[in-house]
């Protein structure tokens, strides 16, 4: 950050600086002592509309990256959500973006836990996948709201082939190979030249644009959990091989702000203490 002091002494002289905000801006005073005692100061006005960088931080720039590459109209704030138990998951079956798993009786109690525990949050906007066991569960989580619920197709699972279904002990049995790299190379997953996580990240940062540059400053996103790790992932910086880097669970509750330049803040990962208790956020 460049910041001028005017001297009264040629002598070398060590550079103390202040920060404040006024109601419209960020001013920066910047002192210097020289030698013999004596003291100058000058002020600068930082323009406000970079005074909203992440942290607040104006001279930070490039600490982070931008998930637009545009900038936004205001800051935003991103509360992500994981669908409740399905019957899938129940059962150890590989989901993917199967519409024939659905919300359990638990999951649908777990998606009211989270109802509750939203209850003192404002949003502008519902964003859900429109696989059942995700659209079941925002619309739970969403009942008695007005603002909309946008259903979005960038918001659907990963597409994992004929493993969609199976047990996960019977994928091993049968394609051992295949499995063993979905479960610990799962970048390179790949069926006849497709590679689905590596798509996905393309397909979540699709759902961040979808999301970020709607109107309003406050959204719920209610998805699933590859999903989740490739929008996460991808609001951070991470490369595909990060994918099994993070962990959500059924229902549980991260918190993204961003900055008008789309650089992202991540505030809290896979809450669940409403899974437990009657605990309700505070954001």
């Amino acid at each position: 950050m460049g910041c001028t002091a005017i001297a009264v002494s040629a002598t070398p002289c060590i550079p103390q600086r202040r920060f404040w905000r006024s109601r419209n801006k960020i001013r920066v005073r910047c002192s210097s002592v020289s030698s013999n005692g004596d003291v100058s100061v000058s002020t600068a006005s930082v323009p406000e509309e970079l005074s909203s960088m992440t942290g607040g931080a104006y001279d930070f720039k490039g600490a982070t990256t931008s998930i637009t590459n545009e900038p936004l109209s205001s800051s935003k704030r991103v509360t992500l959500l994981r669908h409740g138990l399905s019957s899938w998951n129940v059962e150890s079956r590989i989901q993917g973006s199967s519409n024939q798993s659905v919300l359990t009786d638990t999951g649908a109690e777990q998606a009211e836990r989270c109802r509750k525990a939203l209850s003192n949050q404002s949003f502008d906007c519902c964003f859900s996948s429109p696989i059942s066991r995700a659209k079941s569960s925002a619309e739970i989580v969403w009942d008695g709201r007005e603002e909309p619920l946008v259903f979005l197709d960038t918001l659907k699972e990963a597409h994992l082939f004929f493993l969609e279904g199976m047990t996960n002990a019977d994928a091993r049995k049968k394609y051992p190979e295949l499995y063993y790299t979905w479960r610990e190379d799962p970048s390179n997953f790949h069926v006849n030249g497709m590679y689905p996580i590596r798509k996905l990240w393309g397909t979540a940062k699709e759902a961040w644009r979808e999301i970020l540059f709607a109107p309003g400053e406050n959204f719920l996103v209610v998805t699933h959990k590859s999903i989740l790790r490739a929008m996460i992932c991808t609001a951070l910086g991470l490369a595909p091989e990060r994918f099994r880097s993070v962990d959500v669970n059924n229902c549980g509750i991260s918190v993204f702000t961003f900055n008008k330049r789309g650089e992202a803040m991540l505030q809290s990962l896979n809450m669940t203490a409403h899974m437990y208790s009657d605990h309700v956020y505070q954001f």
